[in-house]
């Protein structure tokens, strides 16, 4: 019996965030078994190509790319790993999968995209919730007279980003053999790990200015104070953009008196493996952020399967997996995106997280000072992930929400005429 095809365009074979969500999508659902699976590769921006055949464990998917005649005949399935505005009618039955937005609204154009197709698919309730708040008054195009409202009216479902449970996981120092970090004299570090994108002194997505010059005023004129590694880029990886973050932390640098604790640059790619190695080096203490918001904060859940302690921001994205009990949430408040941190898709009149400035200080010190007590209470995070966000219980979530969502598709069924064995006549003389 014939699999419905199942067309999925995405950047797959691109060095990007959204890049590993497609691939992991495209793997639970190729295991599944029940679908003729085909990819249409897409860009990212401008992000590079090529990852599969650098990563031999993926190669396997350039076996499912589709082929130039693959829209021929329409398939059954069609999804799109994308932001909401490109989302298309293709298939018989449509699906868009998107990270979602990192703030309290979305654009117009991404409304009209989930309701263009069958359902849409997020990595968080936080997602959900913004796009199902977000209503615009639809209004004519002549009078501009308010003619009703442009809300949400397709189904929304929360796919998380399911860690591999083989690849993050607690792992032994003598198991570190590719991440040297001899060069790092403290033996107790902070990480960071995330783009530094646009935005003015404490209005970056990630807030790397603000979480830097917290880090030099909590630490200052301290004997033998922690360090703070940022495993960060502009966007890109050279030695133009490694040069660009150096000469930003220096500026902050220059704007705190006193003797100031080491901050150092880690710039590069990684590999999924480097990276266990790293989040599991005795020198890495703790991850630490003050993002503004996250449609999910991936790094964030595969660092948590250490065990090891997290501080971040207490909204957004990462508060469905991170359990605030076993991890550090700061409080803080929404504020208005800043000019210099909006763009076409975060909009102005938004708003994202600000963390509070002394619940940073205060929390860097316990974990500093009390290291093995906090140690106690976040180790029970790494199981609360195990059980609850690995990349297998992501695929029964895929195969439940399949089966319970996709209609039932006509197959083509090859015609077989029995043959009749007709009686000889007789000659008639």
């Amino acid at each position: 019996m014939s699999k419905p095809r199942f067309v999925i365009s995405c950047p797959f074979d691109t060095y990007s965030g959204y890049g590993a969500r497609s691939r992991d999508l495209v793997k639970a659902i190729i295991e599944l078994e029940k679908y003729k699976v085909e990819l249409l590769p897409q860009r990212w921006g401008g992000t590079a190509w090529g990852f599969c055949n650098d990563h031999p464990e993926w190669k396997f998917l350039m076996s499912h790319t589709c082929k130039p005649d693959w829209n021929k005949t329409q398939p059954e399935i069609w999804m799109q790993i994308s932001i909401p505005n490109e989302f298309q009618r293709v298939g018989k039955y449509n699906i868009g999968c998107t990270a979602g937005i990192e703030s309290t609204m979305c654009k117009a154009e991404w409304i009209e995209g989930v309701n263009r197709i069958d359902e849409t698919w997020v990595s968080s309730n936080h997602a959900k919730k913004v796009f199902e708040s977000t209503i615009y008054d639809r209004k004519n195009k002549i009078t501009q007279q308010v003619e009703g409202k442009l809300k949400i009216e397709k189904p929304i479902h929360v796919v998380f980003e399911g860690a591999n449970l083989d690849i993050y996981k607690k792992i032994p120092s003598s198991k570190i053999k590719n991440i040297n970090l001899d060069q790092i004299k403290e033996s107790f570090c902070f990480l960071f790990v995330g783009h530094w994108m646009q935005g003015e002194f404490g209005h970056d997505r990630k807030n790397v200015s603000l979480l830097i010059k917290a880090f030099f005023e909590t630490f200052k004129n301290q004997l033998n104070p922690p360090a703070l590694i940022l495993k960060a880029s502009n966007g890109v990886s050279s030695y133009m953009s490694r040069e660009d973050l150096l000469d930003r932390i220096l500026k902050i640098r220059k704007t705190v008196k006193g003797n100031k604790a080491s901050v150092y640059l880690l710039n590069g790619d990684l590999t999924d493996s480097e990276m266990n190695e790293l989040y599991n080096h005795p020198k890495v203490k703790s991850m630490v952020s003050l993002t503004k918001g996250e449609g999910f904060g991936r790094p964030l859940l595969e660092f948590s399967l250490t065990g090891k302690p997290i501080m971040v921001s207490g909204w957004s994205g990462h508060t469905d997996f991170l359990h605030p009990k076993y991890n550090f949430l700061l409080p803080g408040k929404l504020e208005k995106i800043h000019p210099s941190a909006a763009n076409q898709w975060l909009i102005a009149e938004s708003s994202w997280f600000k963390p509070d400035e002394p619940h940073i200080g205060s929390s860097l010190k316990e974990i500093f000072k009390n290291y093995r007590k906090v140690l106690k209470k976040t180790t029970k995070q790494s199981q609360h992930a195990k059980n609850k966000f690995s990349f297998n219980k992501m695929k029964k979530l895929i195969s439940n929400l399949l089966t319970s969502n996709l209609p039932y598709f006509p197959k083509q069924v090859e015609l077989n005429i029995p043959k009749i064995s007709l009686p000889k006549l007789k000659k008639v003389k």
